[in-house]
């Protein structure tokens, strides 16, 4: 029980970065309630990331990181539990 909670939340939260990574790919409006919801949700996770990570030539790796990050300590509760 436990254990699908817990990967029902890190599905959701990998669905939310890739959404945003998608929506860095096209423009939509930003004043879409969805593109809102979205940018809002994932950007407390994703900015102090950015702000560490060394300046690349234009790529932000921050969803990256964050999505790895979000591996293993989806895969360090399951252990523990």
């Amino acid at each position: 029980m436990i254990h699908q909670l817990i990967g029902l939340i890190f599905g959701a939260f990998e669905l939310l970065i890739l959404a945003r990574v998608l929506l860095s790919w096209i423009q939509l409006d930003p004043y879409n309630p969805i593109v809102q919801f979205i940018y809002n949700t994932t950007e407390p996770i994703l900015a102090p990331i950015r702000r560490r990570l060394p300046p690349t030539s234009g790529l932000d790796l921050s969803p990256l990181v964050v999505l790895i990050a979000a591996y293993i300590i989806q895969a360090i509760l399951l252990r523990i539990i």
